[in-house]
């Protein structure tokens, strides 16, 4: 079969193709991406169907057949990216990730800053190992979710090299209120904020007419940072640390990014982006999982 023939669950798919919108072949954090980045400043990215993974790991050499499949997927990244090797991230799209009723945020592994064939192959193996882990695998219990039908697509995506990142939330986490928008920011990678290692900066803000209703900085201790063999966490200069790491304007452009993305959904979103060098990234865009939701309160 020519790689013209095959079906698109056995080939790399890019954003752009419309399979890749597709959640049971790519999971809902890929297709998310996917769908957004025709409409919202998304880096480019690749993805491995939940299929052509299963049928690498399935291979008599999983490692081998890995690394036929990205190679060509990587050179063509690095060439849009128009660098001499691309720095990527890597990431799982389970099939049943990023639901209304749970988000599998941080159950599964990502990895950052990566280059070349041989570190996104070995990441690929590494993402379908975090999908066995004991946390996973309790996560998806205490959800119904079947434990032993893992069926995992994998994200690669040209790494931004963050300033600062971000965390939004388009209805407020604390007191479910629509009628706010919850921006919580540190300054370098977002792993240090997602991972919950840093006491960020936070602003509400109100849905209509965008305004800041309240301001509390953080001091932001700790931040995560490329370095040549992947990511550091480090200590942050004591002069950064009290500072506020996004200006007002970008506070107000996190909040209408998130304000638009979710008219666009039709549901209240939780939103990781990045700035760098003041351009603003989106990098993922889930629903705020039922929790959330079912609190209601302020207005829709």
């Amino acid at each position: 079969m020519t790689s013209i023939q095959r079906s698109s669950a056995e080939q790399v798919l890019w954003f752009d193709e419309p399979a890749c919108a597709d959640p049971d072949q790519v999971g809902g954090k890929a297709s998310q991406l996917a769908r957004l980045s025709r409409f919202y400043p998304v880096p480019p990215g690749f993805c491995l169907p939940a299929p052509l993974v299963a049928a690498a790991l399935a291979s008599t050499d999983p490692r081998a057949r890995l690394l036929e499949i990205v190679g060509p997927a990587y050179a063509k990244l690095t060439r849009l990216a128009e660098v001499e090797r691309a720095r990527v991230a890597v990431r799982s799209s389970a099939l049943d990730e990023d639901g209304a009723q749970s988000s599998f945020a941080g159950q599964h592994e990502s990895y950052l800053n990566l280059t070349g064939d041989d570190q996104i192959a070995e990441a690929v193996l590494r993402c379908w190992d975090s999908g066995s882990s004991e946390r996973a695998l309790a996560y998806r219990a205490q959800f119904g979710l079947a434990g032993d039908t893992l069926r995992l697509a994998v994200l690669v995506q040209q790494l931004v090299q963050s300033d600062v990142s971000a965390v939004v939330f388009s209805a407020n986490p604390v007191t479910g209120a629509r009628d706010e928008i919850v921006v919580t920011a540190t300054l370098g990678l977002g792993e240090s904020l997602v991972g919950g290692t840093v006491t960020p900066d936070t602003w509400t803000v109100a849905k209509d007419g965008l305004t800041v209703r309240s301001e509390l900085l953080g001091d932001k201790r700790r931040m995560t940072i490329a370095t040549a063999a992947g990511t550091q966490e480090v200590d942050v200069p004591h002069l950064l640390r009290r500072p506020p790491c996004l200006s007002a304007t970008q506070v107000t452009e996190l909040a209408g990014l998130a304000a638009s993305l979710e008219q666009f959904n039709g549901w209240p979103v939780d939103v990781e982006a990045a700035y760098n060098r003041g351009r603003l990234y989106l990098l993922q865009c889930r629903p705020i999982t039922a929790g959330l939701q079912a609190k209601g309160g302020g207005a829709a």
